[in-house]
């Protein structure tokens, strides 16, 4: 039996300050944005090529502190392209770092060990690290 992650819900103090942020800067496409009444309304957003969704909103969407959630993290092939890219859209993202070492040989010296970090609007932290081979 496989057990899939599907949707991580990432507390946000503004919906659509965070859906700007998610599909305008990250990229992420919007895959609905349901309003139920006044007081409920959920976004759902995946990043390219993900089978892992994020959701924003209000109303029945549990509620954590805007910001409390760390450790979220990305995984693309070529990091210098994708960090480029978040540069391009104005994302406040960090330097690349190397963190640790490769077990063995690699094609890329950044495969598994290159990182860049950002947060979004609310101080929500993000990763995004280099395995070429998940292509």
């Amino acid at each position: 039996m496989n057990w899939t992650l599907e949707v991580v819900v990432v507390p946000v103090s503004d919906v659509d300050r965070a859906k700007t942020f998610y599909a305008d800067q990250l990229g992420f496409d919007v895959d609905h944005d349901t309003r139920i009444g006044d007081d409920v309304r959920i976004v759902q957003l995946t990043p390219p090529g993900s089978g892992c969704s994020i959701v924003i909103g209000t109303g029945a969407v549990p509620q954590m502190p805007p910001g409390s959630l760390r450790g979220l993290q990305l995984v693309v092939n070529d990091l210098t392209r994708a960090r480029a890219q978040l540069v391009e859209r104005g994302v406040e993202v960090g330097e690349i770092q190397v963190l640790g070492e490769n077990p063995g040989p690699v094609a890329d010296p950044l495969d598994n060990v290159g990182f860049v970090f950002f947060d979004d609007p609310d101080g929500n932290g993000w990763a995004v690290q280099q395995i070429s081979s998940r292509g």
